[in-house]
């Protein structure tokens, strides 16, 4: 086999990667706000008697339920019929930001209700209202114990940006893979261009999966465990 690798493809895959970068880490944060919010309606909303945990619930389920593919589509495709165009790339990142909430959602919920429920009372017992008890003494808590899954949500994310350049093939909104497609289509090198492409995701994979090991050992609360990731 004659393997060709061209220096030429870089720039291309470096402009590629650097909007991979932007799309992944705006769904993570934005998805982190609206999962956060989520998942403290999930718990402490009144339960399964409140509305608001109902809608909430409903809104999980249905976008952990169905496939991330299928949500990007609706939105690039469907609701142009509504009279709402987005760009590639918006409405790559409204698809992956409301699906990320969904699973950050339980992932809170987990971490919220892996902190003791004496400390609510405790806190409660010292004057703090319910709002104050949750900011002040349950999420510092839960926030470090939600690391260890957000940043397995994190590297999902990376990878499954890729399915943006599914939309169009747009020299101003390509993602890497995308920016791997434009190449492959011109120069026809399927082989080398995928080789390259995988080994940029690879590399990008065990950067974070490095310092994301490193925060959770600097925040990791001794004695206190953390929660599973939901399926």
């Amino acid at each position: 086999m004659n393997l060709v690798f061209d220096w030429a493809w870089l720039p291309r895959l470096s402009q590629g990667l650097v909007l991979t970068l932007e799309l992944t880490a705006l769904c993570m944060g934005l998805g982190a706000v609206f999962g956060a919010l989520l998942g403290l309606v999930r718990v402490y909303s009144g339960g399964k008697f409140s509305p608001l945990y109902w809608l909430a619930s409903g809104y999980v389920h249905f976008f952990r339920g169905t496939p991330l593919l299928v949500q990007l589509l609706t939105i690039y495709f469907g609701l142009p019929t509504v009279g709402i165009a987005l760009s590639p790339f918006w409405a790559g990142l409204v698809a992956m930001t409301l699906n990320t909430a969904a699973y950050q959602a339980e992932y809170f919920r987990g971490a919220i209700q892996s902190v003791k429920a004496g400390q609510m009372m405790a806190a409660r017992s010292l004057g703090m209202t319910r709002v104050q008890a949750i900011r002040h003494v349950i999420l510092p808590q839960a926030l470090r114990l939600v690391i260890p899954p957000w940043s397995n949500e994190l590297i999902y994310m990376l990878k499954y940006s890729s399915i943006v350049s599914l939309t169009r093939l747009d020299a101003g909104t390509m993602d890497l893979f995308g920016a791997g497609r434009w190449i492959q289509s011109r120069t026809f090198r399927y082989f080398e261009v995928y080789i390259i492409v995988a080994l940029f995701y690879l590399a990008l994979v065990l950067i974070l999966t490095l310092v994301l090991r490193w925060v959770e050992g600097r925040v990791r609360i001794p004695g206190l465990g953390t929660p599973r990731r939901s399926v």
